[in-house]
């Protein structure tokens, strides 16, 4: 099974995926964002997105209760349907999924995020979660019967709410029950990068340790996404191609080894 992430990001050429989707033969299972969609609905809207810093140093948007309903009309909603009908007009019997339906992908709910205000530390409680486990019976049954998930946010809590979480962490779960032969990111970005300022100095080849040692640098979001890899790779090792999901054919060029491999 391929496993594929999306990215949210509004210049990523989703007709080119839908295009390489088409072509592949092995079952796939997707996983997709819809930042840059959620934040032009917000400013239409008239809703702040709000991102806090916890005091390990990882940013995260504060999922208040009209966050998460961004979630379903942006992740859910537009990106889904987006992304389903053209995988649909190339002859993929797409079916497009958030983490409710089904209970696909279930999440423990956080308990707060711990932020410094000022000289205290102070709880922010919101509705998100981490991703915990996911219906592997209902993936398993639409790939056998011959559709392609496309999976996105919210997902729903232990008490059946809707919440809002990261992708990375739902490609891990998926990962850790169903382990995909190999694992695909297309990003706004060539792959990783040496100098986050320069997009041309791209990291071909990474280890394990490579991984480990770059989180410990990076900031931000970046130092979440390299902590997820890591552990998911520490967990249940796989292949890992970080692509460029701007070019013309970006899941064929990341097949080919494109972009940042791990492994």
């Amino acid at each position: 099974m391929l496993l594929i992430k999306i990215g949210g990001g509004t210049s990523l050429n989703l007709s080119g995926i839908a295009n390489d989707i088409a072509a592949l033969v092995e079952p796939t299972v997707i996983v997709h964002g819809a930042n840059g969609i959620r934040n032009q609905l917000a400013e239409q809207l008239g809703i702040k997105i709000q991102t806090v810093t916890s005091v390990s140093g990882t940013s995260s948007v504060l999922s208040d209760e009209s966050v998460v309903e961004l979630a379903m009309m942006a992740y859910a909603g537009l990106a889904n349907k987006r992304l389903v009908a053209l995988l649909q007009q190339r002859g993929v019997n797409a079916l497009g999924l958030s983490g409710l339906d089904g209970q696909v992908v279930t999440a423990r709910r956080n308990p707060g995020i711990r932020v410094r205000s000022g000289t205290k530390k102070i709880l922010l409680r919101d509705q998100s979660g981490r991703a915990d486990d996911v219906n592997v019976d209902l993936l398993n049954l639409l790939i056998e019967n011959g559709y392609t998930p496309v999976l996105t946010m919210p997902l729903i809590d232990q008490n059946g709410f809707a919440v809002n979480s990261e992708n990375d962490d739902v490609i891990a779960a998926i990962h850790r029950r169903m382990i995909a032969s190999k694992i695909v990111f297309l990003i706004e970005e060539a792959g990783l990068l040496e100098d986050p300022r320069d997009p041309s100095s791209v990291l071909p080849r990474l280890t394990l340790r490579d991984v480990a040692d770059r989180e410990l640098e990076a900031q931000g979001r970046m130092a979440r996404k390299l902590r997820s890899i890591r552990k998911m790779l520490e967990a249940t090792p796989t292949a890992i191609t970080i692509a460029d999901g701007r070019s013309a054919h970006p899941l064929s060029d990341a097949l080919e080894g494109k972009g940042t491999v791990i492994q």
